[in-house]
C-alpha cells in the first residue's frame, strides 16, 4: 500500500465547445482519506472521474499516481455473464493476489526438483517474498473475505453458489462492487455505489470505507452516506474545484460560510465603487482636484478588476402540489396475510394497518419482502390466505424503476407533463422537468430514446403533479442528483396523503417517514414512530435478547403493539405527571406548597431518568466493545451468518449510543443545576 500521496490531479482545465466546465482544478488524495465529489447535473464530476481513470483527455494539467499505486472504478452500470458462482466471480477479481498463488505452487514444484545450489537458493529467496506478499495481501483470508463482503451486501449465504449470470442487474452490481472492494486498489473511486443496496447493506458499505486504508473517490446522492463515510469533500461549483475537510454536513456549513463572507466583500467593494465614481464625476472637471481625480479612477479600475464573483444561486424549485383526494381514515389493512413463490415463503403471518397521513418507510434487507407487500398493497400480488383491503375513496400510484409501461413512446417529455399537468403553465412545467434534470431542449426528446434513468425521472415528475392519497414508492432516488431530492423530500415530507416507500437513502427515509414497517424472517413488524424511533428500539431489543443469552428468538419477532406499548410506557415514564407540576389553581395555599415541592420533585424525576439511561447506556457500551473485539477476529468472516448477525447489531449500537451518550450528558447537568437552586 503506498503511502502519503496516492492520486494527484494537478491544475485540471476542461472545456466542450465553448463551455467551461472547470480550470486549475487540484485534488490531491492521500491514504486513508474519502473523498465525496459533488455538484450539480452538469457540473463534469463523471468527466473529472474519466480524466482520472485516464479515459479522457484534460485540455491542461496533468493526473499522476504513486509508483505501484493500484486502481479500481465502479461504474453505474455492468453485466456479468460465464457460469462461475457469485462467490467464484468474486474470489477470481482478486488477480493480483490468484497469480501470486498460482506463483507459489509453481515455486514449491520446482524448489522439490531442484537440486541445491546457487538456482535452488534463488528459488528459496523468491519464494518467502511470495510468501510474504501473499500473506500481507491477505491471500490465506481470500475466501472467507470474499464471504464477508458479499454478506455484508446482502447476498444470503445460500445464494452464494448460484452462478453469477442468473441474478438480476441489481444483484450483478453487488457483484461488480464486491469485486472491487475484495481487490482492494489503492484508490477506490465509486460512481451512485449505493443504487440498488438497502438500508442495511449501505450501511455495511459505510463502515467498509470509513475504516480503508486506501483513498476512495466517491459520486453519490445520498447525504446520510456520505456524512458517515467520507472525511473530504471537492465541490465541483461555478466552474471551481474546493476543497473541504469533513463530511458532507460540514461542507454546507462550510460553504455557507465562505459565501456569507464573500457576499459581504462584495458589498464592501460596491460600496467603495459607488463611493468613487460619485467622487469623480464631481470633480471631474475641477483643476484643483484633477490629481486625487486621477487616484480614484485608478483605483477604481483595480478594485474592479479585483471585484468579487458571487457563485451562481442554485435555483432551488419549490410547487404546492394538489392535495389528493380526500379518504377514510383506514388507508390500507393488511390481516394474517400469507404470501409464497413455490417453496419461498415470504409472511405466515403478516398484518398491518396504514391511516390516512401516514408515511410509511418499509425496512429489511433485499429479498425479504419489501416489494411484496408494496405489490400486495397495490393489488399486483395477491395474498395465499388472509385479506388486504383499500379503505374508502383509496385509489394509488406506484413508482418503481421497471414500472414504467404508462409513459407513451411516442410523445415528448414535454407533452407526457402536459397530459398530467392539467391548468399548469409551460413554465411551471418546464420548473419541475429542471428538477428532475430535464432542461433545455430535453423536453422535446420523444420517451422513445430516453434512457432507463430518464424515464424513471419523468415519471416521478409526473406522479408529483397530481398525486393519489396512496403513493407507494420504490427506491425513488435513484438516477438523481442531491437537488432533486430536495424537490422530492420536499414534495413528500408537505404530502397529506399516506405514503409506502423503500429507500437505501437515509436521509430521506429520516425526513419522510413517522412510522416503519420492518419486514424480515417471514415477519412484518409496525414500528410506531420515525427511523430512530425504529433504530433504538431494534438496538433494545437487541440488547434484551443478548442479556438473556438467548440465540433463537429473533428481536424482529417482537410483535408491533408490544414496540407501541414500549413507546408508550417511556413516555409516560418520561412526562411529568400532572400532579408534579405547579398547577394553577384558585386555591393560593396549594400553589404555594407546589413551588415550594417543585424542586425536590425535579431531582427526583430526574435522577430516576438518569438511573434507566445509566443503565440502558452501560451494557450498550459494553456489548460495542465486545463487538469491536470480536470483528478483529478472523473467525468471525468465515461465519457468514454470525458476522451478518454482529454487523447489524454493531451499525445499530452505533446510532443508539451516542443519543444515550447525550441525554445522559443533559441529565447530569440538569442534576446539577436543579440542585444549585
Amino acid at each position: 500500500m503506498c503511502s502519503d500521496v496516492i492520486l494527484l490531479a494537478d491544475k485540471i482545465a476542461k472545456s466542450f465547445g465553448g463551455r467551461v466546465l472547470y480550470s486549475e482544478a487540484t485534488l490531491q488524495l492521500n491514504a486513508g482519506e474519502s473523498w465525496a465529489l459533488v455538484g450539480p447535473n452538469g457540473a463534469g464530476k463523471t468527466t473529472l472521474l474519466k480524466i482520472i481513470l485516464g479515459l479522457e483527455s484534460p485540455d491542461e494539467g496533468t493526473v499522476s499516481f504513486a509508483r505501484g499505486a493500484t486502481l479500481g472504478y465502479l461504474e453505474q452500470e455492468t453485466k456479468l455473464a460465464g457460469e462461475r458462482s457469485a462467490l467464484g466471480e468474486v474470489m477470481d477479481s482478486a488477480v493480483e493476489i490468484n497469480r501470486l498463488g498460482d506463483r507459489i505452487h509453481e515455486l514449491e514444484h520446482l524448489i522439490s526438483t531442484t537440486e541445491p545450489g546457487e538456482e535452488l537458493e534463488a528459488m528459496l529467496e523468491e519464494y518467502g517474498r511470495a510468501q510474504d506478499r501473499f500473506e500481507h495481501a491477505g491471500g490465506y483470508e481470500l475466501e472467507s473475505r470474499a464471504r464477508a463482503i458479499l454478506c455484508g451486501l446482502g447476498f444470503p449465504v445460500e445464494d452464494l453458489d448460484k452462478p453469477a449470470e442468473e441474478f438480476s442487474g441489481g444483484w450483478q452490481m453487488r457483484i461488480a462492487l464486491s469485486k472491487l472492494l475484495l481487490r482492494h486498489p489503492d484508490v477506490l473511486m465509486l460512481d451512485e455505489p449505493t443504487n440498488h443496496l438497502d438500508l442495511e447493506s449501505v450501511q455495511w458499505l459505510e463502515t467498509f470505507l470509513a475504516n480503508y486504508d486506501g483513498a476512495v473517490l466517491l459520486v453519490s446522492h445520498d447525504r446520510s452516506f456520505m456524512d458517515a463515510c467520507v472525511s473530504h469533500v471537492a465541490a465541483l461549483e461555478n466552474r471551481r474545484l474546493t476543497t473541504y475537510t469533513g463530511n458532507y454536513s460540514a461542507y454546507l456549513r462550510q460553504r455557507e460560510d465562505n459565501l456569507e463572507q464573500l457576499r459581504s466583500k462584495r458589498a464592501a467593494q460596491e460600496r467603495d465603487i459607488q463611493h468613487m465614481e460619485t467622487f469623480i464625476e464631481r470633480f471631474r472637471y475641477k483643476p484643483t482636484k484633477a490629481r486625487q481625480v486621477q487616484e480614484r479612477v485608478k483605483k477604481l479600475e483595480k478594485v474592479k478588476s479585483e471585484l468579487v464573483v458571487l457563485p451562481e444561486s442554485s435555483k432551488k424549485v419549490h410547487f404546492a402540489f394538489p392535495e389528493p383526494p380526500r379518504t377514510g381514515d383506514m388507508v390500507l389493512d393488511v390481516e394474517h396475510v400469507k404470501k409464497s413463490f413455490d417453496d419461498n415463503v415470504v409472511y405466515e403471518d403478516a398484518s398491518a394497518t396504514l391511516y390516512r397521513g401516514d408515511h410509511v418507510a418499509l425496512v429489511g434487507p433485499n429479498g425479504a419482502g419489501k416489494s411484496t407487500f408494496m405489490k400486495l398493497a397495490l393489488g399486483l400480488e395477491s395474498p395465499d390466505s388472509g385479506t388486504v383491503e383499500l379503505g374508502l375513496n383509496v385509489t394509488s400510484a406506484y413508482y418503481a424503476q421497471h414500472q414504467l409501461e404508462s409513459l407513451n413512446p411516442a410523445n415528448t417529455v414535454m407533452s407526457e407533463m402536459d397530459e398530467a399537468a392539467v391548468g399548469w403553465t409551460t413554465s411551471e412545467e418546464r420548473k419541475l422537468l429542471g428538477a428532475f434534470l430535464f432542461h433545455g431542449d430535453d423536453v422535446d426528446k420523444r420517451v422513445a430514446v430516453l434512457s432507463g434513468g430518464e424515464r424513471a425521472r419523468l415519471a416521478l415528475a409526473k406522479m408529483l403533479v397530481a398525486p393519489d392519497p396512496l403513493l407507494c414508492l420504490d427506491e425513488p432516488t435513484n438516477h438523481l442528483d442531491i437537488d432533486s431530492v430536495d424537490v422530492l423530500e420536499s414534495a413528500l415530507v408537505g404530502f397529506p396523503g399516506s405514503i409506502l416507500l423503500i429507500s437505501h437513502d437515509e436521509h430521506l427515509v429520516r425526513a419522510v417517514a413517522n412510522k416503519v414497517i420492518e419486514v424480515r424472517d417471514g415477519q412484518v413488524t409496525l414500528y410506531d414512530g420515525d427511523y430512530d424511533y425504529y433504530l433504538f428500539k431494534r438496538a433494545e431489543l437487541a440488547a434484551r435478547q443478548d442479556s438473556d443469552d438467548s440465540t433463537t428468538t429473533s428481536p424482529v419477532a417482537t410483535k408491533a403493539p408490544e414496540a407501541k406499548t414500549v413507546a408508550q410506557a417511556r413516555q409516560d415514564e418520561n412526562a411529568p405527571s400532572t400532579n408534579g407540576r405547579n398547577v394553577k389553581t384558585k386555591e393560593q395555599r396549594r400553589a404555594e406548597a407546589e413551588a415550594r415541592n417543585a424542586a425536590s420533585r425535579r431531582l427526583k424525576d430526574t435522577r430516576k431518568r438518569l438511573k434507566k439511561v445509566e443503565a440502558e447506556l452501560t451494557p450498550a457500551q459494553a456489548r460495542y466493545e465486545e463487538l469491536v473485539g470480536l470483528m478483529a477476529d478472523e473467525s468471525l468472516y468465515a461465519d457468514a451468518e454470525r458476522f451478518d448477525s454482529c454487523m447489524k447489531e454493531y451499525n445499530a449500537l452505533k446510532k443508539s449510543i451516542p443519543a444515550l451518550e447525550e441525554e445522559w450528558l443533559e441529565l447530569s447537568q440538569r442534576l446539577e443545576e436543579d440542585a444549585d437552586e
